[in-house]
């Protein structure tokens, strides 16, 4: 018998802000199938799963995902289920489509990280894991094949109803002509839904261009967008004559949309235009996202959680519970949550509780042309509050805790490090990592990722060239950290 909590230990493979995540050589079949009988043994103790039924499964293009996903299907066979392929398809496609049957749905990604990494993502048959059902994994025992076998590593044919019925979501709410006369690049790298959007944005009137398609695996992340994607924006946009650039990251359950100009927006912006454009009343983000969600005053209700879409879900849920109605949440790195089902000129978007970067895309994209406005035009109409965010890479998470420990012993502390550049504390915010409002009402996050060992720097002020310098000297100062 294998107890997980102590293979999360032994294996190096933990869960992160969403799902199981390690390194490719950490990820072995053992590992990756006793975590899965895990998750599997976890929803039969709370009675969501029985013998016989299917399990649905996908993943996206990084190399490694074939392998894993064999392990995957292996333990659902062993474990009495029927395991349906849904092939290379987003994450969010997987679960919507798994959701409808009550169903429980594995997802092989490693998301935005490099490829030398992978993760598993789970989905009960209401949705995303929460941090009561990772407890629960973690305290599974689960018996492995012994000797292990060495597995069959060949998939079944993919059953594309899955792709099918999310194409045919996007479609049925927006219409197909709701980007009529748009002209839209879709950057496509290695993204697992490089050519569905170009479906979707075609069946909904745009005129697509695909662009950058890589047959090797390029980590794009919405959040730490890289400098490469940045002048490859601009030179595409002005080489196309685009309306607007848009991409996903690696399992499509991250937005990424430029203006124009070939400008990457926001995330958190990306998220509030989202809103509005739905008509939500009541919003949930984490307290890394940008302030223009209470600014903008077009919501009743904002509330701030931990960073992962677990808390965000879970204080959805809550407001739901509360009575509250059209609740919906976002993160800062664009990806979009329902709560409630929606309705808009008669047509329905039914809830779908886990991040999803299509309708965020679109969302965004409609308003512009429903405005017979630019995307930039959009922008400028918000409050005036940027964010910048980056990376220390190779930054083992225990050293960013400790020093985030020191520095929030003392607002002297803070300032002695930060005060040059901001100058007096006002609040210091840990909800989840070290966020300091500044007097000046500047802004720095500090906060160690929880999918890797990175440390991120978020920061806000009220200009575009503010945030993106204050970021680098930030950035600068963390680097006497290591």
């Amino acid at each position: 018998m294998v107890e997980i909590d102590a293979l999360m230990s032994t294996s190096g493979v933990g869960f992160g802000t969403s799902g199981a995540r390690g390194t490719v050589a950490a990820m072995t079949d053992p590992v990756c199938y006793a975590y899965t009988c895990a998750f599997l043994q976890a929803m039969e103790a709370q009675c969501l799963l029985r013998g016989g039924m299917e399990v649905y499964f996908a993943g996206d293009l990084r190399p490694s995902t074939g392998r894993i996903l064999a392990a995957v299907k292996c333990a659902i066979t062993d474990r009495g289920y029927q395991p349906v392929y849904a092939g290379r398809l987003p994450s969010p496609a997987l679960a919507a489509y798994a959701m409808k049957r009550r169903a429980a749905s594995i997802m092989v990604t490693g998301s935005h990280i490099p490829d030398d990494r992978n993760g598993i993502k789970f989905n009960r048959p209401d949705g995303e894991i929460l941090k009561a059902d990772e407890a629960l994994i973690r305290a599974q025992e689960v018996l492995l094949p012994v000797p292990f076998p060495v597995l069959d590593a060949s998939l079944p044919a993919p059953d594309m109803a899955a792709e099918n019925s999310y194409l045919e979501r996007c479609c049925a709410f927006f219409g197909e002509s709701c980007l009529a006369g748009m002209r839209v690049g879709v950057y496509q790298h290695s993204g697992v839904a490089r050519d569905l959007l170009v479906k979707v944005l075609v069946a909904c009137g745009a005129q697509v261009t695909p662009l950058g398609r890589s047959d090797s695996f390029i980590p794009v992340d919405t959040e730490a967008i890289r400098d490469e994607d940045v002048r490859l924006g601009r030179r595409w946009a002005a080489e196309h004559g685009l309306d607007a650039l848009v991409s996903t990251d690696g399992d499509a359950d991250r937005p990424l949309i430029a203006d124009e100009r070939g400008q990457w927006l926001r995330g958190d912006v990306v998220g509030v235009l989202t809103a509005r454009f739905l008509g939500v009343e009541t919003l949930v983000t984490p307290v890394s996202s940008n302030s223009v969600v209470e600014a903008s005053g077009w919501f009743d209700a904002v509330y701030r959680t931990r960073i992962g879409s677990p808390y965000v879900i879970e204080r959805m849920n809550q407001a739901v519970g509360e009575g509250r109605k059209k609740v919906a949440g976002y993160e800062a790195n664009g990806g979009f949550l329902l709560a409630s089902d929606l309705s808009k000129n008669g047509k329905l978007l039914s809830a779908l509780p886990t991040r999803d970067a299509f309708v965020p895309i679109l969302a965004v994209l409609a308003t512009s042309r429903e405005s017979a406005g630019r995307i930039s035009e959009l922008l400028a109409s918000l409050p005036a509050r940027f964010t910048a965010s980056d990376r220390l890479e190779d930054f083992p998470t225990e050293l960013s805790q400790q020093n985030l420990i020191k520095l929030a012993a003392s607002r002297a502390a803070v300032e002695a490090m930060f005060g040059a550049l901001c100058g007096r504390v006002r609040t210091i915010d840990r909800t989840d990592g070290l966020r300091i409002t500044f007097e000046n009402d500047e802004v720095v996050h500090l906060r160690p990722s929880g999918n890797a060992p990175e440390l991120r720097c978020y920061n806000e002020a009220s200009s575009v060239e503010r945030a993106e310098a204050l970021n680098r000297a930030c950035i600068a100062e963390l680097g006497a950290w290591r």
